[in-house]
This record gives C-alpha cells, sequence and structure tokens, in this order.
C-alpha cells in the first residue's frame, strides 16, 4: 500500500505540475526545472484518467434486470469507459455511495457479485456498448441523469478501489477476458472508433509485461498526446511501455527495442551459466529452469519470483548483476502498432524486412483503408470504387492483399480479424500470435468516420460484422506450427459468404455512396469490379485452405 501511495502521489504531482500547465496552453511557462529526472523525454503512464473531459451527450446506463453478464460491452468498449467487475461483500460495504449488484454467474464466482459500470466522464457516448449487448440491458440515457445517479461517484470508487479478479475465469474467453484491467484507457479517438478496441483487449491480455512500438497515423495521436497518455499501470506498477517512431521506421524501431531486450536477458543467462558452481544445488535448478524456458512468458513469470527471494541479501556479484537486470526476467511482448498507411505503404520495406526475421516479434496493423489522421488520403490498403483523396473518381485499382504476401513466407503467424464479426477469434488470434516463437502480423478491420457510415459509428461492430457476412473482409489464422503436424495451416474462421449482402454494405458507406452520385456509370462498373476482386481472393482463400499437408508431417 506504501508503494501504490508513493506512485499515486508521483503521477498525482506530475498531473498538477506538467499535465496541467501544458493542458492550459502555458507549457511556454513551465520552468526546465520542472522536467529534472525526465531528461530522455519519459513522461507518467495513466495520465488520461485525469482529465474527465465529459464530452458525451447520452451514456449507458445499467439495467442489472436484464443483464446475463456476457461481457461483450466491455470488450467492445473503444475507451474502456465500461468495465465488468467482480466484487467482494467486502468492497462493496467499503463503498462510499450504494451501488446494485448481481449475483456472480459462473464456477468459482459463487462469494462474488456482479456489476457492469461506466465511468460517464470518461466516456464519448458512442453507444457501441449498448449496440452489441444481446440483452438490451444498457440504456442510453443523457449524461445529466447518469451523473444524478451518481454514477460518476461509483465508478471513481469501483474503478479504483475494487481489485481486478482476473484470476477467477478462464482469459481466453470473451466473457473471463473482460475481468482483466484495460491498460489502455480513456483514449481521444473518435467515439465508437474501430481501432482502439484491439489495442485495449491486448492491453488486457500482455499489458503489465508489454512494450510497444507506435507509427504516425491516428495510433500514435490518440496513444500519446502529450502531455496526457490512455496506456496505464496496474496496482504494481506495471503497464505497457510504450513510444512513437516515425511512419517510414516503425517496424525496425519496434525490432530494435525486441533485440535490446534479448541482449540483455542474454547477459541474465551468460551470468546464470558462469556462476552454476557458486550458487546452491536449488539455484542452480531455477537457474537451468529459466534458461531452458525463457521464451515462455508464464513459466518465467513463475520463476521469477523464486530466483529473486533466492538471491535476496546475496552479495555476490552475479547476484547483484541479476537483481539489476530483473525487470527482464519475465519475458516482454514486444508489439508493433499502426495503419494501414504504415503497413502498406509507407513503411511496408521495413515491415516485410522485420517479418521476414525469425524474431519473437509481434505486429498489428488497425486496417482504416485509408490514411485516416492525415485527411482521408488513398492508401494501397484502400479498395477498388473507393472515393478518398487522390482518388475522388473512386480507386481504379484493387486493394493489395497483405496477408496474402506474409502467408508466402511460410513462418511468419499471419490473422485478418474483425471483432464485430467473431469476438472469441479475435482473442484467439492474439493469444496465438504472442504465444507464437517468431513474427506475426494481426490485420484487423477497423471502421472509421472516413468510412462515413449511414449507420453511424455507434454500428461499428454491425459494420464489422456485415463486412466479413458479405464476403468483403474474410477472417482467417494462419498458424505455421500446424503445418509440422501435418495439418493445413490455414484455418477460415468465417462462413461462405453472402454475395447478395455485398452491395449493401457498399452502399451503406460514404465513401463508395459518394462515386454513385456524381458518376452512377462508373460506379457501377468500379463495384463490380470491387466484388469481383473480393470473390477471387476468397476463391484463392479457400483453395490454400483446402490443401491436403498430411504427406507434410514431420
Amino acid at each position: 500500500n506504501d508503494t501504490s501511495n508513493c506512485k499515486t502521489e508521483l503521477l498525482t504531482s506530475f498531473v498538477k505540475n506538467i499535465v496541467e500547465p501544458i493542458n492550459a496552453i502555458k507549457g511556454n511557462d513551465l520552468p526546465v526545472s520542472a522536467f529534472i529526472g525526465r531528461e530522455d523525454g519519459t513522461f507518467e503512464n495513466g495520465t488520461a484518467a485525469f482529465e474527465k473531459r465529459g464530452v458525451a451527450v447520452d451514456v449507458p446506463i445499467w439495467n442489472l434486470d436484464k443483464c446475463i453478464q456476457c461481457n461483450q460491452c466491455s470488450y467492445v468498449c473503444p475507451h474502456a469507459a465500461i468495465r465488468s467487475f467482480l466484487i467482494t461483500d467486502e468492497e462493496k460495504a467499503a463503498s462510499p455511495v450504494e451501488f446494485s449488484t448481481l449475483k456472480a454467474n459462473g464456477k468459482g464466482l459463487e462469494n462474488l457479485s456482479y456489476r457492469i459500470q461506466v465511468t460517464p466522464l470518461d466516456c464519448t457516448g458512442c453507444g457501441s456498448c449498448a449496440n452489441v449487448c444481446p440483452a438490451k440491458a444498457l440504456d442510453m440515457n443523457p449524461i445529466a441523469v447518469a451523473l444524478e445517479n451518481q454514477e460518476d461517484k461509483k465508478a471513481s470508487y469501483i474503478y479504483s478501489k475494487v481489485s481486478y479478479k482476473n484470476d477467477k475465469l478462464p482469459t481466453n474467453t470473451v466473457k473471463g477476458s473482460q475481468f482483466s484491467q484495460a491498460l489502455f484507457e480513456f483514449n481521444g479517438a473518435c467515439p465508437g472508433c474501430g481501432e482502439t478496441p484491439y489495442l485495449k483487449v491486448i492491453s488486457q491480455m500482455f499489458g503489465d509485461r508489454m512494450m510497444v512500438a507506435n507509427a504516425s497515423g491516428c495510433s500514435s495521436v490518440y496513444s500519446g498526446s502529450a502531455p496526457s497518455t490512455p496506456y496505464t499501470k496496474n496496482c504494481c506498477g506495471e503497464g505497457p511501455a510504450w513510444a512513437s517512431s516515425l511512419f517510414e521506421d516503425n517496424a525496425e524501431y519496434g525490432f530494435g527495442m525486441h533485440v535490446g531486450v534479448e541482449a540483455l536477458r542474454d547477459r541474465i543467462q551468460h551470468i546464470m551459466e558462469v556462476s552454476m558452481d557458486k550458487v546452491t544445488p536449488a539455484l542452480q535448478g531455477l537457474f537451468r529452469e529459466w534458461i531452458e524456458n525463457r521464451c515462455f512468458a508464464a513459466k518465467t513469470r513463475e520463476i521469477t519470483p523464486k530466483i529473486l527471494a533466492a538471491l535476496e541479501g546475496n552479495n555476490e556479484s552475479y547476484a547483484k548483476d541479476i537483481i539489476g537486470l530483473k525487470q527482464y526476467l519475465i519475458k516482454k511482448s514486444q508489439w508493433v502498432v499502426g495503419g494501414d498507411g504504415w503497413a502498406y505503404d509507407i513503411g511496408y520495406g521495413g515491415l516485410d524486412h522485420v517479418l521476414a526475421s525469425k524474431e519473437d516479434i509481434n505486429v498489428i496493423v488497425m486496417d482504416t483503408e485509408v490514411y485516416s489522421n492525415t485527411g482521408g488520403q488513398s492508401s494501397k490498403a484502400t479498395p477498388t470504387a473507393a472515393v478518398a483523396k487522390f482518388a475522388a473518381a473512386g480507386k481504379p485499382l484493387k486493394k493489395k492483399d497483405l496477408a496474402a504476401i506474409c502467408m508466402s513466407y511460410g513462418h511468419i503467424y499471419v490473422a485478418q480479424v474483425s471483432m464485430g464479426a467473431n469476438q472469441q477469434q479475435f482473442l484467439k488470434a492474439i493469444q496465438e500470435a504472442e504465444s507464437y516463437n517468431g513474427p506475426s502480423i494481426i490485420i484487423a478491420y477497423s471502421p472509421c468516420i472516413n468510412h462515413g457510415i449511414k449507420k453511424g459509428m455507434s454500428k461499428s461492430q454491425t459494420e464489422m460484422k456485415l463486412a466479413t457476412e458479405c464476403g468483403y473482409w474474410p477472417i482467417f489464422r494462419y498458424n505455421p506450427l500446424l503445418e509440422s503436424q501435418g495439418k493445413n495451416p490455414l484455418q477460415l474462421d468465417c462462413k461462405e459468404p453472402k454475395w447478395e449482402l455485398y452491395q449493401d454494405y457498399l452502399m451503406g458507406e460514404t465513401r463508395y455512396m459518394t462515386l454513385k452520385k456524381t458518376n452512377p456509370d462508373e460506379a457501377n462498373e468500379l463495384f463490380e469490379k470491387n466484388m469481383w476482386d473480393a470473390q477471387r481472393r476468397w476463391r484463392q482463400y479457400k483453395r490454400l485452405a483446402s490443401l491436403d499437408f498430411s504427406d507434410e508431417k514431420r
């Protein structure tokens, strides 16, 4: 608790002395001395939680009489502003404001209560949560109603004082994953953003040991609008280490992070190896166990406390050296993050170079199919017929198939995902990718305000679902490990497309509908080509997925 209080005081001081003056456009008045200890540009994490913007018109209020405890609302929230909690009787009784709960459903949850809680002043009011709720247990109400209902005070207590009980249910399910703390919260992305739900879930799975290299673009803006950052820490002070690079070299930047960390872990291994004859048999066993399992996160997490406990009070140089490098004992989760402008275009050369390596590095591409942050320019991810800057008459060429290019290498884990189409498939993909001892890339369909979705951004998850159903965005996983088992590495995770829905999808977005209005004849021709491109791509995936690999077992 003392450690936690010190961290809170440090964060509060940083917000008061640096964040608030900069946000008030008084940064030029800050003396150089205000940044002593921060000469390398490092800022405190978690400052977005202090902003309490209150920008929403309407916010969700939980109707516990309808709730089925599926946690889908928390899963899809772009801003981590609505969360699910398991609460003990003691935690509930200690609250300064009363709140209602349900008896928690699930094996091992018998003595816990369940609650969905929104923080109204951090919510953007997009309505994604209410849209996906199968039981219609969330009602969108004016923010004034939520404040009158003291939802802000309930959230203030629950978010900070109720522990995250992520050990009660398996985290490889949608429901279980949402009892983990989101270490990416209250970002400044557009309401209903299709990108940020992916990053939030990744932070829930791996955030306590995660390192992020972020390309320029929307994701670098909402992830690090200095002096504010949505990446935060848990009660142990663990959280993602985030840094942003340029458009053209982000993959190499993340690659360098990974290589640097592994060099330090090589040093740990060397110290252990040359010290074997100086330590007890028990410590020898721990050293050998760590060396054999250094590539496995769960095992290193289990072994690390034992090693540190055994070295405590030891004044030998090997002990001091290992303790000095203790933050590298647990395997890091290295992620390279960016949009399609970076991955398909400006940074593609570097991305290809990094993926062609054998290094254990994870890439996620939030594909909006356009340069979103810089004004909506066409990219190589932009499909045929889409209207964008530099493609005002509709793009005449098809979308680059980044997934197929990556699969052609054979050693890269590749997944194409769409959270709205299949929530569990995305969760499975990130866990397979992160555990894969080699390069991985996840290409995530991300609806954007630049698409001009006629249903509105509250329906971004619905749009994701339709994109997959109609064949526009097939979802699949390519796992090279399956080939060594005599199985086809490519697994299609969606059904045969309903091609009759394809035009409905296109006509539901302004980026396509605009061309229909300005040049109907050209539009019809390009729309037909767009669908033909999609059908051809689907046939190629189906053909690859049908190949027999039984003779390839080795």
